[in-house]
Parts: C-alpha cells; sequence; structure tokens
C-alpha cells in the first residue's frame, strides 16, 4: 500500500471510487442502490471543493502491485483544529486496512502539527467506521438526526417571522461569522466561510440572520449540486435564528429534496421542522479526538464543506 495526497490527475479515479463505495455501502444495508443519485464523475466535485480550501489536504492509499486507488480521505487544517472529512475505501478494499491506514496519517498529522483536536462526522449506521474512529481515540459527543425536506415548486408556504432578518452574506460579514462560531462552538473556519461567499464553482450559498441592533445571530452556508443537495454548516445562538435560516434557504431548492443534519436535543427546531415536511434517512454521530468545548448555541454540520 503507498499513500500519498490526491492529485489533479486523480479525480476520474477518485469520482469513480466515492460513487462505488457509498453505493456497495448503502445499498448492503437497506438505502437504494444509487446513493447518491447522479453520474459517477460529478461526485468529483468533492474533489474540487476540498483542494479549493485546504489543497494537498487529502490522503490516499494506492496498491502497490498496480496502483489501482484503494481509498482516500481528506482533511482540512483550520484556526483550532483539524477536520476529517470524507472518506471512501473501494469495495474492492473493504476490510484490508486502508481506512486504518488514512486515520493513522491524518491523527500523526493532526499531533505533529500540534493542534488540540481532530474532529468528524460520521455515520452511525457503520459499525465498522464507528469502531476505526473509537479504537483512534475519538470520543462521541453529540448526535444529529439526519432529515430531508421535499420542498414544493412554490416554495415551502410557511410564514416564519424572523426570516425577513436574513440576507445574504458578503464578505465584511467574516470576521462577525468566525466570532459567532468560536462563541457557539470553540472553533471558526474563516477560509471555508470566505469561500462559501465568494462561490467560485457556483454551488454554494451563504447566509447570515441580523438582529434588531445589527448583530449576525447566525449564519447558513449550502450546497446545490447533483452530486449533494445539502443545507449547513449552519451556526445560530437559538433555535428560531436556525429556522428563518433554514427557510430561507430553502428557496433555492424547489423541486428538489436538500438533506441536512440536526442536533437531536435541540427539540423545538427538530419539531418545527417535522411539522413543514422533514423526515428522518440517517442518524450520524459527532466525535472528537482531543480538546473539546460544549455547544454553547445551535450547531448543524455539513458533508461539503465537511465540518467537523
Amino acid at each position: 500500500m503507498l499513500l500519498r495526497p490526491l492529485s489533479d490527475d486523480d479525480r476520474d479515479a477518485y469520482a469513480l471510487m466515492l460513487h462505488r463505495s457509498f453505493n456497495t455501502w448503502y445499498s448492503a444495508h437497506g438505502w437504494p442502490s444509487d446513493y447518491f443519485g447522479c453520474a459517477p464523475e460529478q461526485t468529483g466535485i468533492f474533489l474540487d471543493v476540498y483542494n479549493d480550501i485546504s489543497p494537498g489536504g487529502s490522503i490516499a492509499a494506492f496498491d502497490s502491485n498496480n496502483g489501482k486507488l484503494m481509498g482516500a480521505c481528506f482533511y482540512h487544517p483550520r484556526e483550532h483544529h483539524v477536520s476529517l472529512g470524507v472518506m471512501s475505501v473501494d469495495p474492492e478494499y473493504f476490510h484490508c486496512g486502508v481506512g486504518r491506514a488514512l486515520v493513522n496519517h491524518i491523527v500523526d498529522y493532526t499531533e505533529s502539527h500540534r493542534y488540540a483536536a481532530l474532529r468528524l462526522v460520521s455515520s452511525a449506521m457503520n459499525m465498522d467506521s464507528f469502531s476505526l474512529y473509537n479504537r483512534s481515540g475519538f470520543i462521541p459527543r453529540g448526535s444529529y438526526h439526519d432529515m430531508v425536506l421535499p420542498v414544493p415548486a412554490k416554495g415551502l408556504q410557511v410564514h416564519y417571522p424572523l426570516r425577513d432578518q436574513v440576507r445574504e452574506a458578503v464578505s465584511t460579514d467574516v470576521d462577525s461569522m468566525a466570532a459567532l462560531e468560536m462563541e457557539v462552538s470553540g472553533i471558526s473556519r474563516v477560509n471555508d466561510y470566505r469561500y462559501a461567499i465568494e462561490n467560485p464553482r457556483g454551488v454554494l450559498q451563504a447566509l447570515v440572520i441580523e438582529n434588531s441592533s445589527g448583530v449576525i445571530d447566525g449564519f447558513m452556508i449550502s450546497i446545490k449540486h447533483p452530486a449533494l443537495n445539502m443545507l449547513g454548516p449552519c451556526v445560530s445562538r437559538s433555535e428560531k435564528a436556525a429556522l428563518a435560516l433554514l427557510l430561507h434557504a430553502t428557496e433555492r431548492f424547489r423541486c428538489a429534496t436538500p438533506l441536512f443534519v440536526v442536533p437531536v436535543e435541540k427539540r423545538e427546531l427538530v419539531e418545527t421542522l417535522y411539522d413543514w415536511g422533514a423526515r428522518n434517512v440517517e442518524t450520524h454521530l459527532f466525535q472528537v479526538r482531543g480538546k473539546f468545548q460544549a455547544f454553547n448555541g445551535v450547531s448543524l454540520p455539513s458533508f461539503l464543506p465537511e465540518t467537523g
């Protein structure tokens, strides 16, 4: 097994491997055989976005006998932590120690660069990955409902007063977004916010909600792409602010069914989303290896960009 970062030349092989990996695992566990619902090459958006935000922030395993891509994982150094991104292994190499080799590399990177924590969000359904992360020192710190919400052609016919306080984010909001996430979650991701606002690939949207004093009380980033329609990351001081951001963000998903990941303990948020037509599809766990600060507000993670 040879380890090295993914390059642009690996994009096609990576997209095919990711597509096969998720389809194989999820179809074996009761999901439709086409998890992404798009052409294999379109899943390359994961590599595109991750490389845009954290150039070189990947590690891939290649078969030393034939050069085939066995698996890959992304990692994102941020101001106070490292986030472990999407992990995927070619079905041909399931149970061959590929995931262990990739995680070990990222743990070593985190420790050698003296980051206080390594964070991730992973499926609670996948006991193989849970065991891998747990044996590597990760501790579950939160549970999330994976929910989907069908958005009609006319949009959600919901009146929610705070929605009037939501607007598009601009570059001058970045410092306030960072301060807010530090307050709520104990982390910040300035490059992520700036990237979402600039939106160089035309797939992201960044929103903020301002209170009556002009202070930003929350932000929402979403991605709209054939490989992933997802609301999040979202960070806010209150569940009401999160709901206003969610509702506003659904507007660009008319005739689609976006995914979002909601903390199970935020009952006002969960119950309101049920009232709006959301349903559960999976459960994810937020896990941390190292320093952790309990959330002081609402934090909804995302899978692209990964926001552990």
